[in-house]
């Protein structure tokens, strides 16, 4: 895999004007409208609308963020995967005579060079915000915003690899934008809301990440948060991964050009 193929989709992704529009509202713009609305709403009457800063504010919007922010993910990750296919591209790739598996490994850097940047703008902003206004509240420490910061971006890079390997495998970007979209919006957040959540619920992805959030962020995480083990959450990320980018790679070397 060369520095050249990285630089390729990188260009081949941010060149896609509507892709690129959605992931900046879904992370950076969403982030500033939602942080200008509260801050517009607890100027007007602070009474009924709680302060815009703080930790509390600060756990909350994390939270809010890591949603939105895992879609946009997904849909860097479904095109990064799927997109030559759709695009009628793929079968010239290969007539070239590059490597099948550098073409798939290409994507990985290039897709993550073009994602992390917008969710790390976007994070930048949260963090600012948790500084306005913070009254008597405490605001988050250095620790918690780099701890955050990075337990954030590995949720991102977690999502868009696999969507990236789902996207690869089934060579549809609708498909797999529907397939995790449900998973992360819908699956998730049920299984967090139920108290007890039963035998497997340790497989979910989504809660697996949580495990890895700072102790201070889990205070705002939603309740029936599962208790595993940090080595038990580790193990069901790594083979979430392996399955994922290894199916993709796989189908990506097999397809029929």
């Amino acid at each position: 895999m060369s520095l050249r193929r990285v630089r390729a989709e990188a260009l081949k992704l941010g060149t896609r004007c509507g892709l690129m529009a959605a992931s900046l509202l879904l992370t950076v713009v969403a982030t500033v409208v939602i942080e200008l609305i509260l801050l517009l709403l607890h100027a007007t009457d602070p009474e009924k609308h709680r302060i815009v800063g703080g930790i509390s504010h600060f756990n909350d919007g994390v939270y809010s963020l890591t949603q939105l922010a895992t879609v946009a993910a997904v849909l860097v990750g479904a095109t990064a995967g799927a997109g030559d296919l759709a695009a009628g591209f793929f079968r010239q790739l290969v007539v070239t005579g590059r490597p099948r598996a550098s073409l798939f490994g290409a994507r990985i850097p290039g897709g993550l060079v073009v994602l992390l940047p917008m969710t790390a703008a976007a994070y930048a902003v949260l963090a600012l915000f948790s500084f306005v206004v913070p009254g008597d509240k405490a605001t988050p420490s250095v620790p918690l915003l780099v701890e955050a910061g990075l337990w954030f971006e590995l949720c991102i890079a977690v999502m868009f690899l696999l969507a990236l390997g789902l996207a690869s495998l089934l060579g549809s970007r609708a498909t797999t934008i529907g397939i995790l979209a449900g998973l992360q919006l819908l699956v998730t957040p049920l299984v967090q809301g139920l108290h007890n959540p039963g035998v497997g619920a340790e497989s979910v992805l989504g809660l697996a990440l949580w495990r890895l959030a700072p102790d201070e962020l889990l205070n705002g995480a939603p309740p029936g948060h599962l208790s595993e083990s940090l080595a038990a959450a580790l193990v069901v990320i790594a083979v979430w991964m392996a399955s994922a980018v290894g199916l993709g790679a796989w189908r990506t070397v097999t397809r029929d050009a």
